[in-house]
């Protein structure tokens, strides 16, 4: 029989990222109504994604591998316009175009992905409007039914728009997993 136990060095990427005393991710509720469980899992979500960043400045722009221009300050910059697109313009009908993407350019948000610390101050800044926004729009609307038109799918409700981020941010927290890895090693939950 094989032996299984771990030694001091070994990773396990089943711990947590950081310490659960230190986790916003461990105090969410797990009952409720429907609204709370969506906003709550979706709050755990954008804390993933800020903690796979955590304590990184210019290794936020590193790439994952040629020719990808994956990274974690491109993923940053991604979900800043995807919470855009969705709160601001889909269900708020603002005109409210891409920070970071356009017709032309349309993986910028990746591609613009630059060591610059006033470029990575300047995503982070956007990306806590945005989600900043998007709260405050799900707290304001009384109901989870309202709609928005999205020019690809049709008539969306804000529900499936949260449900969407939820797996928006799992899909890409999955990348950030990896990225993070990649920089210092640094694995968990």
């Amino acid at each position: 029989m094989a032996d299984t136990r771990q030694t001091p060095t070994d990773t396990r990427r089943a711990e947590m990222f950081v310490a659960p005393e230190h986790d916003p991710r461990t105090r969410l509720h797990t009952t409720g109504d429907e609204r709370s469980v969506l906003t709550e899992i979706l709050a755990g979500q954008r804390a993933t994604l800020e903690l796979k960043c955590a304590g990184l400045g210019a290794e936020l722009a590193r790439r994952s591998v040629a020719p990808s221009t994956l990274s974690l300050l491109g993923l940053v910059r991604h979900l800043a316009d995807v919470e855009r697109r969705w709160f601001h313009r889909v269900l708020a009908k603002e005109d409210a175009p891409p920070l970071f993407t356009s017709e032309d350019r349309p993986d910028a948000d990746f591609d613009g992905a630059n060591t610059d610390s006033g470029s990575i101050t300047a995503a982070w800044g956007a990306w806590r409007a945005e989600v900043a926004f998007a709260e405050r729009f799900t707290i304001a609307t009384t109901d989870l039914g309202v709609t928005g038109v999205d020019l690809w799918l049709g008539e969306v409700s804000l529900r499936w728009v949260l449900a969407h981020m939820i797996e928006e941010y799992a899909r890409h927290n999955g990348h950030a997993d990896l990225l993070r890895e990649r920089i210092d090693g640094a694995v968990g939950l």
